[in-house]
């Protein structure tokens, strides 16, 4: 693809992402000042849930999808995800209950009807992940925004109503739970994919397709899982260690910093999976698909770290409110991070281009550590986070290095 092409399509998926992402940008000003950090911090916990058990939810197929165009392939794709995020959400609601009933200090404040709907948003999520990625494979990239954009406005308005009403933690997560119903019926109805057999027990079809998709689940699954748990781990060992209050400032620097990922670097993402699996088809290696992206990515990401280095304290306590600035000094010690993880998230997808799922897994798992030890390691709040930001953005050197080499297929077959 041209360098014109290539920026048509950025702009299209942007544009769709800048749009899902302007309302809850927008609102968060007014849910900061209508909710206390502690609230914010319960509600983040358990979205931290919803996120991780989503992506068990899927197995990792509708990854495949994009590399699978088949018509009835797709089909069976649909079917498997169907089933294993029914029985995911079901385990995932059961596991939390009895979590709860146990006394687990990280679910120790979410109430029982929170976790009883927490299996819901894991399917709702997962299955509209899944749709998502089939327009995806179709290039449908303007019909997929519009479904991200009545599903993260759905869940700004909703949420903003029930906090004005006085609804509280219970308000923030009756509006995800409605949001993310009205974005999987958008998704669907613009997008019309492949109805899914209904049923609990995989047919032949399944299980072949889960035997030559099985690089996903064996290796992408533990190492998104692990990607997403380390995601998460932050908050929850904060939450434990250090209080609500502490997870609920962590939980909206976590949000911040996420905000450019989420616009610019998954915009990029999603033309990068289509143009790499192409160029890795026709040539062998899809090295100049990875260039583009990467500098796409350094000019669109530069800009907000540096902005949110020099200047974090004072636009959060003047945006949010002057009781957040501890948000923004925890947010300048990972702006650097911040910009490296905006670089290496997209371009991880090469890993799965050319069959390298096995090395994403082994990184994953020293990220884990990493994470952990930071966390867990005697001292401040700050004193953990700096440790955090050091550490990873190591490991995020060594990824970047490994994967352009993967992107040139230098590595011998994982």
């Amino acid at each position: 693809m041209s360098q014109p092409g290539y920026w048509k399509h950025v702009a299209t998926v942007l544009g769709g992402a800048i749009g899902a992402q302007a309302m809850p940008l927008l609102a968060a000003p007014l849910i900061t000042r209508m909710c206390t950090p502690s609230e914010l911090g319960t509600f983040s916990v358990w979205l931290g849930v919803v996120a991780v058990s989503a992506i068990a939810a899927t197995l990792r197929l509708e990854t495949a999808m994009i590399l699978d165009h088949e018509a009835e392939q797709q089909r069976v794709c649909f079917g498997v995800v169907f089933q294993t995020a029914t029985i995911t959400a079901f385990l995932v609601s059961l596991c939390a209950l009895a979590a709860h009933a146990f006394g687990l200090p990280a679910l120790h404040d979410q109430s029982w009807g929170a976790l009883a709907i927490v299996g819901i948003a894991t399917w709702l999520t997962a299955y509209t992940q899944t749709v998502l990625a089939y327009a995806t494979s179709h290039k449908a990239f303007g019909k997929a925004a519009h479904a991200k954009i009545l599903g993260a406005a759905t869940i700004a308005l909703t949420q903003l109503l029930l906090l004005w009403l006085g609804a509280g933690e219970a308000g923030l997560l009756a509006g995800q739970l409605i949001g993310l119903a009205a974005g999987l019926l958008a998704a669907v109805v613009l997008l019309r994919p492949p109805l899914p057999r209904l049923g609990l027990r995989l047919d032949l079809s399944g299980r072949a397709y889960l035997s030559r998709h099985q690089k996903f689940w064996r290796y992408a699954l533990p190492s998104n899982l692990l990607n997403a748990l380390v995601g998460q781990l932050p908050l929850f060992l904060i939450g434990m260690r250090h209080g609500v209050l502490a997870a609920g400032l962590y939980a909206l620097t976590q949000r911040v910093l996420s905000a450019p990922v989420s616009l610019l670097a998954a915009s990029v993402l999603e033309v990068f999976k289509r143009e790499s699996v192409h160029e890795f088809e026709t040539l062998g290696h899809c090295s100049r698909a990875y260039r583009h992206t990467f500098k796409a990515l350094l000019l669109l990401g530069l800009g907000p770290a540096l902005i949110l280095l020099l200047f974090s304290p004072e636009l959060f306590a003047l945006v949010f409110g002057e009781s957040w600035r501890p948000a923004g000094e925890l947010a300048q010690i990972l702006a650097p991070l911040c910009f490296l993880n905006f670089l290496a998230s997209p371009l991880s997808y090469v890993f799965f281009v050319a069959g390298k799922q096995k090395f994403d897994l082994i990184w994953q798992v020293a990220l884990f550590f990493v994470t952990l030890c930071a966390f867990l390691a005697p001292g401040s709040l700050r004193m953990n986070v700096l440790w955090y930001a050091i550490g990873y953005s190591l490991l995020y050197l060594v990824y970047l290095h490994v994967s352009y080499q993967v992107s040139q297929n230098r590595l011998a077959t994982a």
